[in-house]
């Protein structure tokens, strides 16, 4: 949920709006308004300085700590920087005088200065490469021509002139200006160097500590500027105004601290015209699904907040595109033993794989075998998985689909909720008119599937609901707005509707096809894994690693399916038919790092 936000507004005299920011600093829960970029050549260099921090981090995230480090002198991030780009360069120039060395090879080994003293003699040596094929016999018996050596189907060969006339018909070569001797010297000379660089980086990584500190502090500074500089100017500037927004539940330690401070300041609900940042406000489970939200943007402050949805359907959609219980296991498992590497991930690994486990049971595979088929299974634990076929088709894509559309009713039911909340009921009876058309409809329909509902009821429920929806569609949509533009409108609206809700529905075969495919793929591993076994014996080792390997590209493969597509069914789908827009700024109060 959205965190209730209050505005303050404070006046301060000039001389003292620095030292009232430093104490909001300490106090860490006040969003001063003020620009997150650089505004002024302050601002410009400490954003500068915390970016050069920023990559010194980054350039040593793969880096081993070395087991004893020497005292580091000078500036800690520049000299990691200068260090990985001397590297960098170094990489270059080995890079460089292996391919020379390779293509020096098939001259061998020789003396430059002979060569140089050949031309002092006026003896000038010409090198050239051709097909062994298309070497002419007759060449040796009209130049000086000596073959130095035969690869891939080219020959190597030198020609030596005394004088100016001299014509070859064949493209000449550059002359080679080192031999392989200095080129393995001087190869070895820059693997030397980039090992003594790597060795200083592995110093280096152990005051990575001292880095992140400093970076911290300068962004603390950074913000304070920004904060300090987003003040508006009064009285000749004696006097600076500043804007802020807090939590409400601070607001009685906040106005403590500001009687104290003796600060003049008005403090008031903040309303969605302030454009107030936005606090998430959830529970343990849901908030691990709030980075989420964060990749399409938080609410506004009027809107709902989509955390809670988003924790629910993409869980349970991840499960549905991974579909394997084995496959959950694993996930439990990795997300677990990778705790430290994941961090805030690790436990929304860990909810996933539980739900992909709990999916994966019900949909009876395990590793993509059919666990209907295991003999030792208990009939009672059978009967609590999903049947194969439901109404005559395959029981996971009868799922997907009811999955889907009650997704979408779900969008479509807080759509209504919304516009009511913002326009009044008088003004979203249009929103209405769809709401109970189409979710009527499946509740409707569902109870007359089921039997609850008998067909004469059923149907004068239907002329009921339809009579109400096509009111508030056709007629209703905007009571400020002639009727027949009204119709128009209606009009226009149900062949969008029309359309594109059918799309949305059949969206969510996806769920259907991404488990079948992984669970296809996995059959095809098992498969050729038993054709290696064979009889047993030494056949136990392919087998072993084909299933393996085979399960961990498969596992892989799926997890990025299993990510992609479900928040593309939340972004896109729900977001869609629920109105969601998303246009709201970050909670950053001041003193906060992240």
């Amino acid at each position: 949920m959205v965190t209730e936000m209050t505005k303050y507004d404070f006046i301060l005299f000039s001389g003292d709006a620095d030292a009232f920011l430093a104490k909001l600093q300490e106090v860490g829960v006040m969003d001063i308004t003020r620009s997150r970029k650089p505004i002024d050549d302050r601002s410009e260099k400490l954003s500068h300085r915390a970016e050069i921090y920023r990559k010194a981090i980054a350039a040593l995230k793969e880096v081993e700590p070395a087991e004893f480090a020497e005292k580091t002198y000078g500036d800690l991030a520049v000299n990691v920087l200068e260090t990985v780009k001397a590297k960098e360069e170094a990489q270059n120039q080995l890079a460089v005088l292996r391919k020379d060395l390779e293509t020096n090879l098939a001259w061998g080994r020789f003396d430059v200065d002979g060569i140089k003293r050949l031309a002092d003699l006026g003896l000038k040596l010409h090198f050239y490469k051709a097909k062994t094929s298309a070497m002419d016999p007759t060449w040796k018996e009209r130049y000086a021509l000596s073959e130095i050596a035969t690869e891939g189907g080219y020959t190597y060969f030198v020609v030596v002139s005394d004088g100016d006339g001299y014509d070859f018909p064949m493209k000449e070569l550059p002359a080679p200006e080192k031999d392989c001797t200095a080129l393995e010297k001087e190869i070895a000379a820059v693997q030397d160097d980039i090992e003594q660089k790597d060795k200083h980086l592995a110093e280096l990584k152990c005051h990575e500590g001292d880095l992140r500190k400093e970076m911290d502090r300068i962004a603390s500074k950074l913000d304070l500027h920004l904060a300090q500089v987003a003040g508006e100017k009064a009285a000749e500037d004696y006097i600076t105004v500043f804007e802020g927004f807090a939590p409400a539940d601070k607001e009685a330690g906040l106005r403590a601290l500001l009687d104290q401070e003796h600060v003049f300041y008005v403090a008031d609900r903040a309303k969605v015209d302030d454009n107030p940042p936005i606090k998430l406000k959830n529970n343990k489970f849901v908030s691990m699904f709030e980075l989420l939200t964060d990749m399409y943007g938080r609410p506004k402050y009027n809107e709902f907040d989509p955390t809670v949805f988003i924790s629910i359907f993409f869980m349970l959609f991840f499960a549905f595109c991974m579909g394997d219980m084995g496959y959950g296991l694993v996930l439990i498992l990795g997300s677990l033993a990778l705790k430290k590497v994941l961090g805030k991930i690790a436990p929304l690994g860990v909810t996933l794989g539980i739900a992909t486990t709990v999916v994966g049971f019900l949909f009876h595979t395990f590793f993509s075998t059919d666990m209907l088929t295991w003999t030792w299974l208990p009939e009672a634990v059978k009967k609590c998985m999903l049947p194969a076929t439901i109404a005559g088709f395959d029981g996971t894509m009868v799922l997907a689909i009811l999955v889907g559309i009650v997704h979408i009713c779900l969008a479509m039911i807080v759509k209504t909720y919304q516009s009511t909340k913002e326009k009044g009921f008088a003004n979203s009876l249009g929103t209405w008119g769809w709401t109970l058309l189409i979710v009527g409809g499946v509740i409707v329909g569902g109870l007359a599937l089921m039997g609850v509902m008998d067909k004469a009821v059923t149907k004068w429920v239907i002329i009921i609901l339809g009579g109400l929806s096509a009111l508030g569609i056709f007629f209703l949509n905007d009571l400020h707005r002639n009727p027949l533009k009204n119709l128009g409108a209606g009009l226009w609206e149900t062949y969008n509707t029309a359309t594109g809700l059918l799309g949305d529905v059949l969206s969510y075969l996806r769920l259907y096809a991404l488990g079948l495919a992984g669970a296809k793929l996995g059959e095809a591993f098992n498969a050729i894994g038993q054709q290696a076994l064979g009889d047993g014996g030494i056949g136990w080792l392919p087998f072993i690693l084909i299933v393996v390997i085979g399960h961990t590209l498969n596992i892989a493969m799926c997890i990025l399916g299993a990510f992609v597509h479900p928040l593309r069914l939340n972004f896109l789908e729900f977001f869609k038919n629920s109105g969601y827009e998303g246009s709201g700024r970050d909670y950053h109060p001041l003193g906060d790092e992240h």
